[in-house]
């Protein structure tokens, strides 16, 4: 997910390395485990004002993305240890990768009762990708044949359907794509392919304040915009993880020691990634109710590189030169207390697809060649770093070392400009007002490399904030698609994040993410995924 996870994101073909890692385990430093339960108990569940209206194809932050999660169900999902399942689908089949045939699993309702039929996914889908209608995700339908008609770079669609979507009957529907794409069927997980019932398109505004998903839990009463957002279980829920609770409560909060106070205090019930000036304290404070574990999510800085001279082919220098500039092993093990690990490229170690130091020199700490880059590159623009982060999330700690080495390392004047809210700082990014540096962090939409590189750095990408372009890069990216296998796929991949890293460099790898979590007493079996994201459905409320 964009942002932060924003995620969010194996049978067969793709084994992610995670079994050790993935899961944290639930219990409570009181020793009572195996409370009785209410299975109709509701908990909260710490999160970030969402930056838009609720509607999955244009949701691509962790504020809106972690409701979409609870409310919607796609085709496919990840289990704990990243495997591939089916969710809504019974079966996803296809012989080239580039011809799919879809067949949905019987008795699947919305929250309003509507049943759900192939029709509730093409009618979505087409509706996402149509031009008119300016969806941040529409870009991940671009493999789709007849893309380029009902989203054209310029002017208006020529069609109002995607070609390659054919309705076969109410459980089965079929999917061209214009070429193989050899993880388009993990794809399939991110919300942007998430189904809409009919009533979506009668008042999409109304859905985006009230959504109608097909998920395990359904809204309770009203958005609460900047307090919270309420869930109960669906009755109707035909998928497997059915939830062993009533419901989950968003809380949304401006300031995450806010959070951690109430988490430590028994007023929030989960905290998915407590601060960072927390994380030397938060096992002594939890006990059994901490968790800590790797994940699949990276943070970075990104440039500009639409504004000014940072699309000028002499400042990948300057930006190389402050990469070496940072000392991520210092910054991780002191700053951030061990709470994130040293970069050395964009994908995560437990990702599948990680190539180890695709970065080369330009991520390891060499002050001497900072400076001489930053000079041979002509300087930094304005001759000043500004870099902008949320307030509301545990980012103040690493920003301030960063430019503190930023300033004592590379000889550049840095500043930080922390934006109130995790919404503001997303809208000043999405809608191209950034100066300078900003935080740029990912959570996996797919366990895959793919997903961190061609999701940021393909040319017009939805989440590529950057707008970087390399016609090379995109070559590479499209014959990684192609790929007959995942390990194809994969090595390719990591060609073209060694390329665009020691060749362009648009954003810095800083950090790869640990989770960070905890949970209150008046809560059990709390575990987490991949995503950073707790199992909803399996966490038990104390009676």
């Amino acid at each position: 997910m964009r942002g932060a996870k924003s995620a969010t994101w194996v049978a067969g073909a793709i084994a992610v390395a995670l079994t050790a890692t993935a899961c944290g385990g639930g219990g409570s430093d009181s020793g009572d485990d195996n409370a009785a339960v209410n299975p109709d108990g509701t908990y909260t569940y710490y999160n970030v004002e969402p930056q838009n209206p609720i509607i999955p194809s244009n949701t691509n932050e962790v504020g809106g993305g972690y409701i979409v999660k609870n409310l919607f169900r796609s085709l496919v999902g990840f289990d704990e240890k990243s495997k591939l399942r089916m969710e809504a689908a019974q079966s996803i089949e296809t012989s080239d990768n580039q011809h799919f045939t879809v067949k949905l699993k019987p008795g699947w309702k919305f929250h309003n009762g509507e049943p759900q039929t192939a029709a509730s996914f093409v009618d979505a889908w087409n509706w996402a990708s149509n031009g008119k209608n300016a969806q941040l995700n529409a870009s991940w339908f671009e493999p789709i044949k007849g893309y380029a008609d009902v989203h054209p770079e310029k002017g208006d669609p020529k069609a109002d359907k995607l070609e390659g979507l054919k309705v076969v009957n109410d459980l089965e529907f079929t999917i061209e794509l214009t070429k193989p794409v050899s993880t388009f069927k993990e794809q399939l997980f991110y919300d942007a392919f998430s189904p809409l019932p009919k009533a979506f398109y009668k008042d999409t505004k109304a859905f985006g304040e009230h959504p109608i998903g097909n998920g395990p839990y359904q809204m309770d009463g009203d958005w609460q915009h900047k307090v919270e957002f309420k869930t109960k279980k669906f009755a109707d829920y035909k998928g497997d993880d059915k939830p062993k609770n009533g419901g989950v409560i968003f809380k949304f909060y401006n300031k995450d020691d806010a959070a951690y106070n109430d988490l430590v205090s028994d007023k929030l019930d989960i905290m998915y990634q407590v601060p960072n000036s927390m994380a030397g304290q938060f096992k002594n404070d939890l006990g059994k109710r901490a968790i800590s574990q790797m994940f699949g999510g990276n943070t970075n800085i990104s440039f500009p590189l639409y504004e000014g001279d940072w699309g000028k082919p002499e400042k990948v220098k300057v930006r190389q030169g402050l990469s070496m500039a940072i000392d991520r092993e210092t910054i991780a093990k002191t700053a951030l207390k061990g709470s994130k690990d040293a970069a050395d490229g964009i994908t995560p170690k437990v990702v599948e697809g990680y190539q180890a130091n695709s970065c080369g020199e330009f991520c390891k700490f060499n002050p001497t060649k900072a400076k001489e880059f930053i000079k041979e590159g002509g300087g930094v623009p304005g001759n000043k770093i500004t870099l902008t982060y949320n307030a509301d999330g545990a980012n103040k700690e690493w920003a301030d070392a960063v430019c503190n080495d930023i300033r004592q390392n590379g000889g550049v004047e840095c500043v930080t400009d922390p934006k109130p809210t995790f919404q503001q700082a997303r809208t000043d990014i999405t809608e191209r007002h950034m100066k300078s540096a900003f935080r740029m962090a990912w959570v996996q939409d797919f366990p895959n490399i793919q997903n961190f590189i061609s999701a940021q750095y393909r040319t017009k990408a939805g989440a590529n904030d950057m707008e970087f372009s390399n016609k090379d890069v995109d070559e590479l990216m499209d014959k990684a698609d192609a790929a007959k296998t995942i390990e194809e796929s994969n090595k390719l991949y990591a060609e073209a994040e060694k390329k665009i890293l020691q060749e362009s460099m648009p954003s810095i790898p800083l950090f790869f993410d640990h989770t960070l979590a905890g949970y209150s007493k008046k809560v059990q079996n709390v575990k987490f995924d991949s995503f950073r994201q707790a199992i909803w459905t399996d966490v038990e409320v104390k009676k």
